[in-house]
């Protein structure tokens, strides 16, 4: 899978709502799941992702940070919310025209996620990532489709 190039962090940077995954247990359960990207003085991104328990009740949130692993010109990173251990983090389509949307892939096909600037994605859109998802060996099956209802503030 080939990340995006040209890629421009500042574009990238602000709110993405999460329209879908693949399951893995740091997300699993959560609804109304968003990351928000921002830019920090030392040049990596601070990324935050927040989503609903709904067994809790309560909005969760974890805190991490993202270092693009070469030119930063090619949308390939690698994020870490857990000290020094480090996953992949590559868009692997993106909207180049107003970066309304994007497909994120991990270190391999176990990861994967649809994002959005807003809460839902076009039809004709959802289709053309679902087939470059497929086409690129990912179990679209398998997908959550992430439910967005609440605001998060």
């Amino acid at each position: 899978m080939t990340p995006v190039s040209p890629f421009q962090i500042e574009r990238y940077l602000g709110k993405w709502y999460e329209i879908a995954r693949l399951d893995h247990s740091f997300e699993r359960g959560l609804s109304d799941v968003s990351a928000t990207y921002r830019l920090q003085d030392d040049g990596s991104v601070q990324v935050v992702n927040r989503g609903f328990d709904g067994t809790r009740n309560e909005w969760r949130e974890a805190v991490g940070r993202a270092l693009f692993t070469g030119d930063p010109t090619r949308a390939s990173l690698k994020v870490s919310f857990f000290g020094p251990f480090y996953g992949g983090y590559h868009v692997i389509s993106l909207d180049q025209q107003d970066y309304r949307w994007a497909m994120v892939v991990g270190p391999d096909r176990d990861y994967l996620w649809i994002l959005a600037r807003d809460r839902q994605l076009a039809p004709e859109v959802r289709q053309q990532l679902l087939r470059l998802a497929r086409e690129s060996g990912f179990d679209v099956a398998s997908l959550i489709w992430v439910d967005q209802a609440r605001d998060d503030g």
